[in-house]
Formats: C-alpha cells, sequence, structure tokens
C-alpha cells in the first residue's frame, strides 16, 4: 500500500502553524504517511498563494486543512488516501 503524501505549508511566527506541525509530527508516529514541511518564506508564489491560509495541510494534493489541524478527521483522510491508492 502506497503511504499518502501530507504537505504541510508555513510560516516562521506563524503559531498556527507551530501547532500544525507538532500535531503532525505526532501523528505520524500512528500513521503511515510522508510529511513534507515547505516554509513559504521567501518565495513570492508561495506566499501569495497559502499566506492568509496558514497552516494549510495537502493530502495527496488536495487541500484538505486550513489555520487548524483536527486529527480524527486528518486520520480519517489519511485512511482514505492510502485505501484510493
Amino acid at each position: 500500500m502506497r503511504k499518502p503524501e501530507v504537505v504541510v505549508y508555513h510560516a516562521p511566527g506563524c503559531h498556527l502553524c507551530e501547532r500544525a506541525l507538532e500535531q503532525l509530527r505526532a501523528l505520524r508516529e500512528e500513521l503511515d504517511f510522508e510529511l513534507r514541511e515547505v516554509d513559504i518564506a521567501g518565495d513570492p508564489e508561495l506566499e501569495a498563494r497559502y499566506r492568509e491560509w496558514l497552516p494549510v495541510v495537502e493530502i495527496d494534493g488536495r487541500r484538505r486543512f486550513t489555520y487548524h489541524l483536527q486529527p480524527g478527521p486528518f486520520r480519517r483522510a489519511v485512511a482514505q488516501a492510502a485505501a484510493d491508492a
């Protein structure tokens, strides 16, 4: 079974981002997914696309969470992505 790819877009000084990163790192200990952390600072294109929504969490290229990561729905989304692979 393929591991879903989870991408989190974040920026320095974003407290919601720090919380989401902590949650994702902890969830990775119980769930099987690849985690990619993308700092948008200094990239004008990424800043324009994501700045107002941070943190942004995508699962397999689909935006699933903005502002707050909800662990229960996240677990279900990762399980569904793994099943769809």
